[in-house]
């Protein structure tokens, strides 16, 4: 069993052990979260619906149906579906509402209730089962949970970032520092999760490039629309801020950016527990299948190059159009790549929020259901 070392993962034990019951761990279930399926062909999907997980490369085309592919296949019975997110606001989670939205699960006959809760509080519901998905990432809490004996994968990305945004960390200047002499010991960053996020791979290597590593900078757990605020006001020292947020830093001498996400490869998207893994499968690839469908058809390839559907999408999204069309498009993509889990446990471990044997990627991903939604056989 793995070592809690900070006060979230504590916490995170404490709710997951006290939320037990049906959530537990089956040693004897398939191996497969949905167990022997019949996969058959997707038209739309067979040419480029799938692509080489083990494939890290930078430059990688994301997978891609036909627009309104993979077509619906409602459920002989409609399913209400809760899903928890940590925010609405981040460009991210566009897809998931777009979904919403444009009645992309409604014709998979899923009625999808989106709830605004963070990671910490969403996970002990996700693993009891008393929310049915979760929107967020394989964070340390997530690794804890699942090495605790809980059913619960990582069985979607969300994106990568375009070659031209700076999503990532950055830095508010003293005086006399440029982006090459900062050095960030001792000092603060905000972060919506801690030492114990997906932020941390990425950030790890960002640190080392200057002169720092994780275990040097303090984190200030701060609420989504916190971040930038802690960041400009001098309430912390750096922040990952995603897009667009950072257009609104971006040119002040006063900031630096110092990395990101690395390119081609998601760090979340869609975590399933019981009740989509092993109740109801069906369900959870109907869900996939809206998902996909949805990035398919509206957010194939630079969609903000639409000015109608960047408008709609700074509605939706309740964000200054402006700054929407200021950021790339990012590179919506529901696969996962291979040792994308085994990278970020190290990261964990390095912070010294884990510790112990690394679970294997078995354990954590699923990738058996978006296979299904498009058609793939292994």
């Amino acid at each position: 069993m793995r070592t809690r070392t900070t006060t979230l993962t504590l916490l995170m034990a404490t709710a997951l052990l006290t939320s037990a019951g049906c959530a537990k761990h089956d040693d004897n279930a398939p191996a497969s979260a949905a167990g022997p399926r019949t996969i058959t062909a997707v038209p739309g999907c067979t040419a480029h619906g799938w692509t080489d997980p083990a494939d890290l490369a930078p430059d990688r085309a994301p997978a891609r149906c036909d627009k309104n592919a993979p077509a619906p296949k409602p459920l002989a019975k409609k399913r209400k579906l809760t899903v928890a997110t940590g925010t609405l606001a981040a460009e991210y989670v566009a897809p998931l509402e777009m979904a919403v939205e444009k009645g992309e699960f409604a014709k998979e006959g899923l009625d999808v209730q989106l709830k605004v809760l963070p990671t910490p509080d969403a996970l002990p519901l996700l693993a009891k089962g008393d929310i049915d998905a979760q929107w967020a990432a394989p964070e340390a809490a997530v690794m804890n949970g699942i090495d605790g004996g809980f059913d619960i994968k990582w069985v979607a990305g969300n994106f990568s970032p375009a070659p031209a945004s700076k999503s990532g960390l950055w830095v508010r200047l003293k005086d006399g520092e440029s982006a090459s002499s900062v050095s960030l010991k001792g000092r603060r960053m905000g972060t919506m999760i801690g030492k114990g996020s997906v932020i941390s791979y990425p950030m790890e290597k960002a640190l080392k490039d200057h002169s720092s590593n994780l275990t040097d900078i303090g984190f200030q757990q701060l609420g989504s629309a916190d971040v930038l605020t802690a960041l400009q006001n001098g309430g912390v020292d750096s922040a990952w801020l995603l897009d667009p947020i950072w257009r609104k830093v971006d040119g002040d001498a006063k900031y630096a950016f110092l990395g990101g996400q690395p390119q081609g490869e998601p760090l979340g998207g869609v975590l399933f527990g019981p009740s989509l893994l092993n109740k109801d499968p069906d369900a959870g690839v109907a869900f996939l299948r809206a998902y996909i469908r949805t990035v398919n058809t509206y957010f194939a390839g630079d969609y903000k190059s639409d000015p109608a559907f960047t408008a709609s999408l700074a509605a939706l999204l309740k964000t200054d159009e402006a700054i929407l069309k200021s950021t790339p498009s990012l590179r919506m993509d529901w696969e996962i790549r291979k040792g994308t889990t085994d990278r970020l446990q190290k990261a964990y471990r390095d912070a010294g929020v884990s510790k112990g044997t690394p679970l294997p990627e078995d354990k954590t991903v699923d990738r058996s259901l978006y296979a299904e939604a498009v058609g793939h056989k292994p």
